[in-house]
């Protein structure tokens, strides 16, 4: 297993998730997007993001509005449209029931170790030559 495959997968996977919670904020510029999720460590560059847009839009989760920039071109702000919103709200259900399963199953885990860590000091502990003023046998002892 490729591990940062799996990590860039991870990632790909709620990018669509993360854009449209961004944008059910309020009109949104694309270079505001690209600073947030990569400062949430999403790690995306322009290359992922314009299409990405592209697709949403296409699918009626988004739409865009041209404003007048007085630095430059006039420029692009994404909303979310009724469809969007109902997307979403579709999404943040799934990613809770997502977020409980994980969290159940990784905290299973962590209890897991946590209990064969204590298992294996305990044996640590008690093995023959760890005992305070108690010699282990040795093999004429036997």
């Amino acid at each position: 297993m490729n591990i940062e495959n799996a990590q860039v997968q991870m990632r790909k996977g709620i990018l669509e998730f993360c854009i449209l919670h961004i944008i059910s904020r309020g009109e949104v510029y694309a270079s505001d997007m690209l600073d947030e999720l990569t400062s949430a460590r999403i790690m995306v560059v322009e290359g992922t993001l314009y299409p990405l847009l592209t697709r949403l839009k296409n699918a009626g989760l988004l739409d865009y509005k041209w404003v007048e920039s007085t630095s430059g071109p006039p420029r692009k702000y994404y909303i979310l449209t009724d469809l969007g919103r109902t997307s979403l709200n579709a999404l943040d259900e799934t990613w809770k029931e997502l977020a409980e399963s994980v969290n159940l199953i990784v905290g299973k885990t962590n209890q897991h170790r946590k209990v064969v860590n204590e298992h294996h000091e305990a044996l640590d502990v008690d093995s023959p030559g760890n005992r305070p003023n108690q010699p282990g046998l040795s093999a004429t002892d036997l």
